[in-house]
């Protein structure tokens, strides 16, 4: 009888662990971090576009969609790919929503599975002139729009991060808007000794970086813009574009440089530095 009794206890605390994993998974979809991945969107109405999809959440202030619609066609042809499926965009009403659902703080956020939230204080940085709506934006959707040409993990995984921000940078025209140093700024501040390897972008080596500079983090994305500059000013477009195909599907960075430019990268990054060195001097 306490065998009978044990395997029921037993079985009941089973269930218990599956339908609370279950109802946290729910939570997670619903109103956590995962619900730009849910299929289910509570609270939110549904405008679908030419060349987007717009959730607005209940009580938000917006209407600018067919400004949202317009942006997906230039990031296409600024980058001579399409888009496989419509960008989603997620509006919300207020801070707390936006924190509750998003997996980060920062003013937008673009997901590997096509979703771009929106905070909303960035629209509100918008309508008082802080910030371009237009480039961040475009930005967020050169980052969704190279997600779905990945394979899923390159997406999550092996797709260089330093390489997606200095692409968008470079595409949305970024640099020398808001607090971003422009192309010139940028270089003087190289030629200073300003400079973060991009590999060490997003992880626990950043923090070696040793920046003099006013806004480190606009920095940064700065350099990348300026490093994919100058990947297509030096070695031309068609390379970069192979560059970046292949590295859509393999994990090794490395030996995708040597092999489409014919130098190691660490090599590459000391020419980019003199070039830096040379234009900081010429103007």
């Amino acid at each position: 009888m306490s065998g009978f009794r044990t395997r029921k206890i037993v079985k009941t605390l089973i269930v218990a662990a599956i339908i609370a994993a279950l109802g946290s998974l729910a939570y997670l979809f619903l109103w956590g971090k995962l619900f730009p991945y849910s299929p289910v969107k509570l609270g939110f109405s549904r405008h679908e576009l030419s060349n987007t999809i717009v959730y607005v959440q209940h009580g938000a202030k917006f209407d600018d969609y067919t400004m949202i619609d317009s942006y997906p066609p230039a990031v296409e042809k600024s980058h001579g790919l399409r888009f496989r499926m419509k960008p989603v965009v997620y509006i919300f009403r207020d801070k707390v929503s936006y924190l509750q659902r998003s997996m980060t703080k920062a003013r937008f956020c673009a997901y590997p599975n096509g979703s771009l939230v929106v905070s909303p204080w960035a629209l509100q940085e918008a309508r008082e002139g802080k910030i371009s709506l237009e480039i961040y934006l475009k930005h967020e959707l050169s980052h969704t729009l190279l997600y779905q040409h990945m394979g899923i993990v390159a997406a999550y995984v092996y797709f260089p991060r330093w390489l997606l921000e200095g692409i968008a940078m470079y595409h949305a025209n970024q640099m020398g808007t808001s607090w971003y140093p422009g192309k010139k700024e940028t270089y003087v501040y190289i030629s200073q000794g300003n400079f973060i390897d991009p590999r060490d972008y997003s992880t626990a080596r950043e923090e070696r970086a040793v920046l003099n500079v006013k806004y480190p983090i606009a920095f940064i994305y700065s350099e990348f813009g300026c490093i994919v500059d100058d990947l297509i000013t030096t070695y031309g477009k068609e390379k970069f574009t192979q560059y970046v195909k292949r590295l859509s599907h393999a994990s090794s960075h490395g030996k995708v440089f040597r092999e489409i430019y014919g130098i190691d990268f660490d090599n590459y990054l000391l020419d980019f530095r003199k070039r830096a060195d040379e234009f900081t001097r010429k103007t």
